[in-house]
């Protein structure tokens, strides 16, 4: 049996009608139920019908990928899946994580993930943040070029290191614009603006981490039973304490993602099975380890599929 990492993705993998293939698996229904029990909401409809500005919601879609990649995990473990060697989550993919690693209860995740994305809205008035992917150039210039045009209130940071050459950046509209232009002078080959209603990932979430941390002094988070890697980090986590120290530090740092599946795969991993709606990490792993093999779970097909590769 290889040894094999469980990923978990990160907002932007929503879509309307996502795991629609999956629903007729009794855990993923039950998983759903269990969400739409704890946000007070119908869940499933809205992941199934929409609107798609309704799911767009960060307050909702937060949630929805959550419960879909926890759906995903559940179904693949009741059809005999092994339990992993580690497990990470891209940013809001790392609750998912700790769901799976049995550090949070699975509707102490849906609420706090739903007062994250209100939180992360409340923090930056729309229209003042803005994020951008720039495309080949090498981490180390797009940090200097940051550091460069930044000035008081109008910063820029590099957010996510999602592969070798793609960096996400965010900051203040007018600073990520200024980076964007000086990167393009650079030799980057794109530089895309991303469609997103808050700067994730950066100092301007500082208000939202402030009201995550209260959040989460009133509820229980235990130690992992599998090692996490963090966001923050890109270290692997069991303890409690140092688990709500990342998920806070996540919100106003880097994403670290490269970092974290190179310690995996130094750790011995050798295979990423990703969670949830979409194949993002899947992509992004062929660019970072290619020895490292990596496949999605989202319906039950990819559960057989993902059984026999572990074999």
């Amino acid at each position: 049996m290889k040894k094999f990492a469980a990923v978990f993705p990160g907002q932007g993998s929503q879509s309307v009608g996502m795991l629609a293939d999956f629903m007729s698996n009794k855990v993923v229904a039950d998983t759903y139920d269990e969400a739409s029990a704890a946000l007070g909401y119908d869940l499933k409809a809205i992941t199934l019908n929409g609107p798609e500005e309704e799911l767009n919601r960060t307050e909702i879609t937060q949630p929805a990928i959550l419960a879909a990649s926890v759906a995903a995990y559940r179904a693949f473990k009741a059809a005999g899946g092994p339990d992993p060697a580690a497990v990470a989550g891209h940013s809001l993919g790392e609750y998912s994580a700790l769901v799976a690693a049995g550090a949070l209860e699975f509707s102490d995740a849906l609420r706090l993930v739903r007062l994250r994305g209100q939180a992360m809205q409340e923090a930056v008035p729309a229209g003042q943040g803005a994020m951008a992917a720039v495309l080949g150039v090498d981490d180390e210039i797009i940090v200097a070029v940051c550091q460069e045009v930044s000035a008081g209130d109008k910063s820029v940071w590099a957010a996510n290191f999602n592969s070798p050459g793609q960096v996400v950046i965010s900051g203040e509209s007018s600073a990520v614009a200024k980076a964007s232009e000086a990167l393009s002078a650079k030799g980057a080959k794109r530089v895309v603006p991303l469609a997103v209603s808050a700067p994730s990932h950066c100092p301007l979430m500082q208000s939202a981490a402030d009201k995550l941390r209260e959040a989460l002094g009133k509820i229980t988070i235990k130690d992992a039973t599998i090692p996490l890697y963090c966001n923050a980090t890109a270290q692997a986590q069991v303890k409690a304490t140092d688990l709500v120290q990342t998920l806070i530090a996540q919100l106003i740092g880097p994403v670290r993602w490269v970092q974290s599946v190179q310690n995996m795969g130094k750790a011995g991993v050798e295979y990423l099975l990703e969670f949830g709606p979409g194949k993002v990490l899947c992509g992004l792993q062929r660019r970072i380890d290619r020895n490292m093999g990596a496949a999605a779970v989202g319906d039950e097909a990819s559960v057989a599929a993902a059984l026999a590769a572990l074999a």
